[in-house]
């Protein structure tokens, strides 16, 4: 048995909280059995933990009620609000209250198997710190937060890739979908006064747009072409556009297809698209054939750009990628700073994206929501 002094994660599979330093880092995905006392418990956790492959059979961890509660909306292989403890944060960490959070369609994902994950749904958000005693400075000002954790990681970019690291909402940390949550003081971000809240919940998914620019050189004369015109579709066209590249956007949603001309970006359906090919194809589709069209735009020794995770892995033979020499690059998130920038001068507008916000205690309906074909940005108002 090992031990481990207790801190703020808890397990729905027993209903009880178990509390680490850590605060998930080391967070068994699946809960065997659980005995209590009341002051400590024994825990046999089945498959494998977040902490890169090490599999001890039982955990012995110390107990300590908050006393408090909150509602979040909770996935257990259902979806439902729910009270649960509040969170307290761990040493190096703030604990925030929840303002406002934007519906991703990872997290409708996640609600179909994806990540096996089992917790607080949500990872874009804006919040207010109430507590943070390693940068008290923090407390009172409005921030939005990176989703990866991984304590003594450094930069943003080794949080993304620590070994056993944790991700807000989507493994081994609950999410936003809270009135209340913990992350790492380094994990956050000042938001300027010239970002509203509504803007402001755009930050992570404009952050991972602009990771393209990161990983791939966009010159004015490529063409570019995004496929799927949902919200990160949407987002990664702006963004593009912003090259001064050729930029076509593929959908077929009427609606999303003028926010995308709006944005200054050609648009066109897959009908529409005849033999056209193009220099770099990125797949926001959201779903597992998004990949094969993307590919299938693309002209010899083009670039595959690949945003999209679904719970259904997807149907694809790599002959083509080796006879036309593609280059793929895996695209995750990406940096805050220049999302924060673009908003804060009035680059990116997000609010036609919008299209629906509801209290967190119809989060249930908002995910509903959010799930419906051609469906824009859902939000939830928490504060």
């Amino acid at each position: 048995m090992a031990e481990i002094t207790c801190w703020a994660i808890s397990f729905c599979y027993n209903e009880k909280n178990i509390f680490t330093p850590y605060s998930s880092y080391y967070t068994p995905r699946k809960v065997k059995a659980f005995t209590s006392d009341g002051t400590s418990g024994a825990i046999q956790v089945r498959g494998g933990l977040d902490t890169g492959g090490e599999t001890p059979e039982n955990w012995l961890a110390t107990l300590q009620e908050t006393g408090e509660k909150m509602k979040a909306i909770y996935f257990d292989g259902g979806t439902s609000l729910r009270e649960v403890d509040d969170p307290r944060p761990a040493p190096g960490e703030a604990l925030i209250a929840v303002n406002t959070a934007g519906v991703c369609r990872t997290d409708i994902e996640i609600t179909q198997g994806y990540m096996d994950f089992r917790g607080v749904l949500g990872h874009e958000f804006v919040g207010t710190v109430l507590e943070c005693e390693s940068q008290p400075e923090l407390i009172g000002k409005r921030i939005v937060g990176e989703i990866n954790i991984a304590p003594d990681s450094g930069d943003d970019l080794q949080r993304r890739h620590a070994p056993g690291r944790s991700t807000l909402g989507i493994a081994g940390k609950d999410g936003c979908f809270a009135e209340k949550i913990t992350l790492p003081a380094e994990n956050l971000h000042i938001v300027p006064n010239e970002v509203d809240n509504v803007s402001a919940v755009f930050v992570e998914p404009l952050a991972a747009a602009l990771e393209i620019l990161e990983q791939v050189h966009i010159r004015p004369g490529d063409s570019v072409v995004v496929v799927g015109d949902g919200k990160l579709g949407l987002l990664v066209a702006r963004v593009l556009v912003l090259t001064g590249c050729g930029l076509t956007l593929v959908g077929k949603h009427p609606r999303k297809l003028a926010i995308a001309r709006a944005y200054g970006a050609e648009t066109l359906t897959l009908e529409q698209l005849k033999d056209r090919k193009f220099d770099v194809a990125v797949d926001c589709a959201g779903s597992p054939s998004g990949l094969q069209t993307a590919l299938s735009l693309l002209q010899a020794m083009g670039t595959l750009v690949l945003k999209t995770t679904t719970a259904v892995p997807p149907d694809f033979h790599t002959a083509q990628l080796v006879i036309d020499e593609i280059t793929v690059v895996g695209s995750r998130c990406g940096p805050f700073p220049p999302a924060l920038r673009l908003l804060a001068e009035g680059l990116v507008d997000v609010a036609p994206l919008v299209e629906e916000t509801y209290p967190l205690d119809e989060g249930v309906e908002a995910l509903e929501h959010a799930a419906r074909p051609g469906s824009l940005k859902v939000l939830i108002d928490i504060a």
